[in-house]
């Protein structure tokens, strides 16, 4: 058991920020175009729920595009992730926060901040 934990632990990402439900990140993700070749997409939206620990870690990040809201699962300390970048912190109530998949509009990306709650 202690050699699958000492193997794990060489795969585990260092470079992650701290970041929770409700905070607005951006995923860049290489994407294979040719043969030896990636390119970087960027995914920005709101981290609507974190699950697992360790090396089995995964995200889920929801944004809106065109009218139509887009979720992706992405595993916390793939190799694909080049980087994750923090944009804005909020302040969540819940730690799955599912009940954005029905708001529409603003409020679908409406998550209470921390300078909201001072008010």
């Amino acid at each position: 058991m202690k050699k699958i934990q000492d193997v794990e632990k060489m795969y585990l990402k260092k470079d992650i920020p701290d970041f929770r439900p409700g905070d607005t990140v951006i995923v860049s993700v290489k994407v294979p175009e040719a043969d030896d070749k990636f390119r970087i997409h960027d995914f920005e939206g709101v981290v609507i729920a974190r699950r697992g620990s360790g090396i089995n870690e995964s995200f889920s990040v929801r944004k809106i595009s065109f009218g139509e809201g887009v979720e992706r699962v992405f595993p916390l300390h793939s190799p694909t992730i080049d980087k994750i970048t923090l944009v804005k912190k909020s302040k969540a109530k819940r730690s799955k926060l599912y009940y954005l998949r029905e708001r529409i509009g603003k409020q679908a990306t409406k998550v209470e901040t921390e300078h909201q709650q001072q008010q």
